[in-house]
Formats: C-alpha cells, structure tokens, sequence
C-alpha cells in the first residue's frame, strides 16, 4: 500500500483591514495505546446655507466590517484566541454502531453521517473540525460510498481501520488522505476495555499533529440563519427514520434547543450516560445501488427529497449535488434555501423508500 498523496501546501493568514483618509474489514494492527481519556457612510450633507457661496463638497468615508469568523463545519464564531483554528483540515472517524459497544466522540463532531453498510446496518462517518477529542470510536472499516460522500470536505484524512484491496486502492487514489493503521502512528491504539475488533480507537487532536502538511479547511457544508432570524418551517416534535434494521429516532427537546437521539426504542447513550444529541437533524433520501462484497453504495452525487429538522420546525425540500466535490444544496419546497441553526449537524442517509422517514 502506498502513502496517501500529498498536495501543494496551502499557505492562510487572518488580516485586518482599517480604512483610513488619504488612502473486507482488514484491520493492521495498531501502535500501543495511547492514555484514554456598517458599514458606517458619513453622507455628504454639508450644504451652504448661502446659495451665492460656492459650494462645498464633503468625500464619503466607507468602512467595511469584516465579518467575524466563524467554524466552516457549525457555523459558530471562532474564540478570541483561536484564529488558526478554522485552518485546519477535517478529520473523518468511520465508527460502528453497536449496541454493546457504544460511540465514543459523538458529541464533540461537527458533523455525523449516517449510512447503511452490510447486513443492513449502520456505520457513521464522524467529522471533527472545529474541536477536537482524546478518544474516538470504536473504529471501523470504510466502503467505497465514502469517497463520493465525503468529496466535499476539500481532501479531509480518513481516521478508519482500513479496508479490502479494492477500497484501499479506491481511497488512496482519490483525494482522501489515508490514516489508517499503518499511517497513524500515536494517534491511534488499542483500549483494554473492549476487545477485538471493536477496541480500535484513534485520538484526533493526535492525528491533527501527525497529519502531512499541505491540506486546508473544509468549506462551509451548508447555510446558516443569523440568531435574529425566524426559523423556517412547521413546527415538529422530532423524526422517526428507518435504517434498514435500526430504528432511529430524533426528539425536540424545547429546553436544551437540542435534538435527542434514539435508536431501536432506547436513548442513545454514549458510555458515560451522556445522550447523543444534535442541533439539526438532516435526512437525505438516498438510492443505494449493490456494491462490491454485498456492501450497499449510496449514490450522493443527484437529487432527492430532503427533510430537515432545526430549532424545533421541519422544513421540506430537496437536495441536488452535480459533482462528489459538492457541497449538498437544500432547497426548500418554496424554492428557498434551508437554513440551518448554528451548532453540530446529523445527517441520516435511509433508503429512498416511502415510509423510511416520519416525521412527528
């Protein structure tokens, strides 16, 4: 297996501007484990009050306000303090979803996906970004569906556990960065606390430093209403969404502004009791066509019906991608876009079959 392909190294810097007058699950094994755990215009309006006196022209100052950055992944402002942070690329976690072995990072990614795989389960491809995590996982192997899914992310490292021939070969000549086991170094490790295969995990803030230079941020995945905006929609309790043999449910919870996560008539809860939640659920109607080794393969590059949930509402629509590049468009009913609330992004990709989705 060769190394993953490098790019040019891109060079960023913030700046200020002032105006101013004048001017097949193979998985290697791992390294040993890790420690868990205004515009503002001045008008010309000095007039003589003399008409017989010349008159007197006073220049337009404009200063232009930058806007303050903000994460590309959850739209949030960016600390003070923290400029460099919006610089750095994505980080994918493929992590497998098991009852008996629950999800360590959930929480702390900007954005999750996620999508059927074999045996009619689940898999989630988790996006970190914006912060980072000591302990992720379990980790898991990747299919061939990610590579289209995961274009939009401008070349982000897949933290996974490897995979058969065919979709290493596919991984490593696409423009993912492979960090499987056999390149991660530190940033990943076996626990004790679960065996094999499920005792894989990876640190990503590990994995930031260990990953080859010359790969930028991601762009922004989708848009965002300011803090003064309505919400778009109908109100909602939340949805039921049917991943093949999982039941999965997401409910409004008026409180905490977030979306709580249910799977087969249980609460999601992560190993330290804490729930799985969302600030906006995004489920994408989504024709999987058959893979190789009986692997589903979600055709993310077209169109489909969309529905999202975000501040309590749902709004209904579409989504098109012309290219695995990019980013996926929601467009509402009414011809507008959908605006997401700033914050962390769960996206459900079920089969394009009537009744997978209900909303509540």
């Amino acid at each position: 297996m060769r190394p993953p392909r490098r790019l040019p190294l891109l060079v960023a810097a913030l700046a200020i501007i002032a105006a101013c007058s004048g001017g097949s699950e193979a998985e290697p094994t791992a390294t040993s484990p890790a420690s868990d755990p205004a515009t503002t215009a001045v008008p010309s309006t000095a007039a003589a009050t003399d008409p017989t006196e010349p008159a007197t022209t006073v220049a337009d100052t404009t200063t232009t306000v930058a806007p303050d950055p903000v994460y590309p992944l959850t739209g949030l402002p960016i600390p003070e303090g923290n400029p460099l942070a919006v610089l750095r690329p994505a980080i994918v976690a493929k992590v497998g979803n098991y009852d008996s072995h629950p999800q360590y990072g959930m929480n702390q990614a900007d954005i999750v996906y996620e999508e059927i795989i074999n045996d009619s389960v689940s898999r989630f491809a988790m996006v970190f970004q914006s912060q980072g995590v000591d302990l992720v996982g379990p980790m898991r192997s990747g299919r061939l569906q990610d590579v289209d899914l995961l274009g939009s992310l401008n070349a982000p490292i897949l933290a996974w556990s490897g995979g058969n021939g065919t979709v290493t070969n596919e991984i490593n000549n696409s423009d993912l960065v492979n960090m499987s086991p056999n390149y991660c170094g530190s940033a990943c490790f076996r626990v004790s606390f679960d065996k094999a295969p499920y005792n894989l995990f990876f640190n990503i803030n590990a994995a930031w430093e260990q990953s080859p230079p010359g790969y930028g941020s991601p762009p922004q995945q989708f848009q965002y209403r300011a803090a003064t905006d309505p919400v778009q929609g109908t109100p909602s309790a939340g949805v039921d969404v049917k991943m093949d043999s999982y039941r999965v449910g997401w409910t409004w919870n008026a409180t905490t502004g977030l979306y709580e996560r249910q799977q087969n008539g249980r609460a999601d809860n992560g190993p330290n009791g804490d729930l799985a939640t969302t600030n906006n659920v995004v489920v994408l109607h989504m024709v999987y066509n058959a893979g190789i080794s009986g692997s589903p393969d979600a055709q993310s590059v077209g169109t489909g019906e969309a529905w999202v949930f975000t501040g309590g509402n749902l709004v209904h629509g579409t989504w098109t991608r012309a290219d695995r590049l990019d980013t996926f468009t929601l467009t509402a009913d009414d011809g507008s876009p959908i605006l997401l609330t700033p914050g962390r992004t769960f996206i459900e990709l079920p089969r394009s079959i009537f009744g997978n989705v209900a909303p509540r």
